[in-house]
């Protein structure tokens, strides 16, 4: 989910940045050090967008800079575990297939895929159900929930677990639509495969 928060922190500017407006120092400093940055609490923070208060300078003994009390808006993603999303398979492999949602990749495993035996067909560029005859390739538009996170904060670095398997979950798009079909069998329209 994204969202815009208030973030407070302490920025250091150099003495050779003194020349230039406080907040334009600051707001080069701060997207340097917090854009693309994975906080475990906050989420991935993606852009800051613009500098609410400065503080007074403070200078430390041994170094030139001022350090300088810092409150800030950022613009973050952080997943919610069972959330629904969309995204696209950028990957697949054998044991399952990796979805771009928003800017972070989920994985989601064979097992969770779809109620089939997932094989990779030979060409490995598409998982295919054994039973439903259901295809997953690269670039397909699927609809998933979020069912575990784990960050490590300081770098681009997390994983999400996702699933398909629940109804109305899985393949979307105009040609093909696993949800659609979900939908018609819950209507009596259709047989569910």
């Amino acid at each position: 989910m994204y969202s815009i928060i208030t973030v407070k922190d302490v920025v250091r500017i150099p003495p050779k940045e003194f020349g230039e407006p406080l907040e334009k120092a600051a707001l080069n400093h701060l997207r340097k050090t917090s854009e693309n940055v994975l906080d475990r609490d906050i989420g991935l923070m993606i852009a800051v967008i613009g500098i609410d208060d400065i503080g007074q300078g403070r200078l430390v003994p041994g170094d030139g800079a001022t350090y300088h009390t810092v409150q800030y808006k950022v613009l973050v993603f952080k997943p919610v575990r069972g959330e629904v999303i969309e995204g696209n398979v950028v990957e697949l492999m054998d044991f399952g297939a990796f979805i771009r949602v928003g800017p972070l990749d989920g994985l989601c495993h064979v097992s969770q895929i779809c109620d089939d035996f997932i094989t990779q067909d030979s060409k490995g560029n598409s998982l295919l159900g054994k039973e439903t005859g259901r295809t997953l390739s690269e670039g397909d538009q699927v609809r998933a929930r979020i069912t575990s996170i784990s960050f490590d904060t300081g770098n681009r670095s997390g994983k999400l677990g996702l699933t398909m398997r629940q109804p109305f979950l899985g393949k979307i798009g105009p040609d093909v639509s696993w949800v659609e079909d979900d939908v018609k069998a819950a209507r009596g329209e259709t047989k569910k495969e």
